[in-house]
């Protein structure tokens, strides 16, 4: 089982990640739902698209865009479609 943990919780966990360029996708369905708010943050990836970003919200603190995800990823990343990988101080393992 892999989990992220962020300020003192497990925020996602799953069996079923998918390994990119050493981040772990978890589904969208593995991350607690109530630590994820929507951010206006893009950036792009030349090969696998567009990603877009999550706010995390623990125990009171925000960690600004430390989630991410490929709503329309490109065909070669169609694997990480409908997953959350994370970073900015969030530990996976």
């Amino acid at each position: 089982m892999v989990e992220a943990r962020w300020n003192g919780a497990v925020i996602a966990q799953s069996d079923d990640t998918v390994v990119v360029e050493g981040n772990h996708y978890f589904p969208l369905d593995a991350v607690d739902p109530a630590v994820l708010r929507p951010s206006t943050t893009t950036s792009g990836c030349p090969w696998k698209g567009t990603a877009h970003y999550y706010t995390l919200a623990v125990g009171g603190a925000e960690n600004r865009d430390a989630a991410w995800y490929y709503p329309e990823p490109k065909e070669k990343a169609a694997a990480i479609k409908g997953r959350v990988a994370f970073w900015k101080g969030v530990t996976v393992g």
